[in-house]
């Protein structure tokens, strides 16, 4: 009976090969899910920008009407368009923020459609033009 002696050796080098593989391509799924978890977060950012924004619009039309009998109406006025500018300027950096390219690797997560972006936020845009409109023409 002969017996070889490199046999251990070739299995023992088997399963390393194994085991390199099962790191890498471990390492590769950790990174595909880090980029998921990177279009995750911009998402909760950009509805953290439009929530923003709409409670600084909410603040600009009340600020108008409860300051108006308590200072000069152009004060009301002044401060009541800050506050909804702000917001016009949230709903803005809320997309542009969001349209910023992710660099590789590719994420498995979709992104939202660049058009429902643009479409809802140029709704919330045009809400902050009649706002403005309104508390100046009121």
């Amino acid at each position: 009976m002969t017996r070889d002696f490199n046999g251990p050796f070739v299995h023992g080098a088997d399963r390393l090969e194994h085991s390199a593989k099962q790191q890498a391509d471990s390492a590769d799924r950790r990174t595909e899910l880090a980029a998921d978890r990177t279009v995750m977060a911009a998402e909760r950012t950009y509805a953290a920008w439009v929530r923003t924004g709409l409670a600084a619009l909410a603040a600009g039309i009340g600020a108008r009407a409860l300051l108006e009998n308590i200072v000069p109406g152009w004060l009301a006025g002044a401060t009541a368009t800050v506050l909804i500018l702000f917001s016009g300027f949230c709903f803005v950096a809320a997309v542009w923020r969001e349209m910023i390219p992710i660099a590789p690797p590719r994420p498995d997560t979709q992104r939202l459609p660049a058009w429902l972006l643009i479409s809802v936020n140029g709704f919330l845009a045009i809400a902050v033009l009649a706002a403005l409109v309104g508390i100046w023409l009121q």
